[in-house]
């Protein structure tokens, strides 16, 4: 009865997993129901995870049926039954040479595209734009030096306060906006503890740390919304930290950072008279 109710559990999921394969292939640059492996690429950086992922899942498929043809071919056999007289075989060079070098030769093909994906993804090509990103309990600052060094905060958008298409803790009431097809830094840090800067469909994720500053960099191919969020337990409210990074046409990346200058200008703070008007007093206690 317990095999009888667990089968009917498992074909219950498996329909519900297959009734759900249209939308798991749906969606750019946030989750989507029932999805199976990662986001959709908007990078080359991401591009090539994927095809790394996708390179690497044919080798893991191929070594688990080769050994399970083997286990296969022990079980029928050499048992008990069908082999009684069990070999006395101790060595075998031919053998040994090749589950020696085999691996070897497996882990060269693995680590010649790992090591060039690295490489891509640490060495970034001269920046086009530069975003610092700085991680707070618990929302983020975004400042964009190379446009008159303006700054603004973003922060979690409240379910109450969601839109019909916005998805729940990866809302942002600001965005960060890039243009397209340009080559963005990414400068972030950590105000007061370690944060984390993702964005899968990017394929970025770096660490944003206090008193040290971490590059990274992506170059977003196509327009559109891309959503992320704070990947470094940070405190109470660590699953309330949205990233969201809006991308633009670069001629709507410009009309954006006018705007934002006017909006987002420091305004310089007004020099304080202590003497005027008696504002401040001041109590001076002297050691005895």
């Amino acid at each position: 009865m317990l095999v009888r109710k667990r089968s009917a559990a498992l074909a219950i999921m498996v329909c519900a997993v297959l009734a759900g394969g249209g939308a798991a292939l749906a969606g750019l640059g946030q989750p989507s129901p029932w999805q199976f492996g990662m986001q959709q690429s908007a990078t080359p950086v991401m591009d090539n995870i994927i095809w790394f992922h996708d390179f690497l899942l044919y080798i893991i498929t191929a070594i688990v049926g080769f050994v399970l043809v083997l286990l296969l071919v022990v079980m029928v056999r050499f048992n008990a039954r069908s082999h009684p007289t069990p070999s006395r075989t101790t060595h075998n060079t031919l053998l040994e040479v090749a589950w020696t070098t085999i691996p070897i030769v497996i882990l060269l093909v693995i680590a010649v595209p790992s090591f060039k994906l690295l490489f891509f993804e640490l060495i970034p090509p001269p920046a086009e734009l530069t975003v610092k990103a700085t991680g707070k309990q618990w929302y983020w600052t975004y400042g964009y030096p190379d446009n008159g060094g303006f700054e603004f905060d973003s922060n979690l958008v409240k379910d109450e306060e969601l839109k019909q298409d916005q998805p729940r803790l990866l809302t942002a009431d600001t965005e960060m906006v890039v243009p397209v097809n340009k080559n963005v830094h990414v400068l972030t840090t950590g105000a007061d503890v370690i944060h984390s800067f993702a964005v899968p469909s990017f394929g970025i994720k770096i660490d944003s740390i206090p008193g040290r500053i971490n590059e990274t960099w992506f170059k977003a191919t196509r327009e559109g919304v891309y959503h992320g969020q704070c990947s470094e337990l940070c405190g109470r409210n660590h699953a309330f930290m949205p990233i969201v990074v809006r991308v633009l046409s670069e001629q709507a990346f410009a009309a954006w950072v006018e705007e934002a200058k006017k909006k987002y200008a420091a305004k310089e703070a007004a020099p304080i008279n202590l003497a005027a008007g008696n504002a401040f007093s001041a109590v001076i206690i002297l050691p005895q």
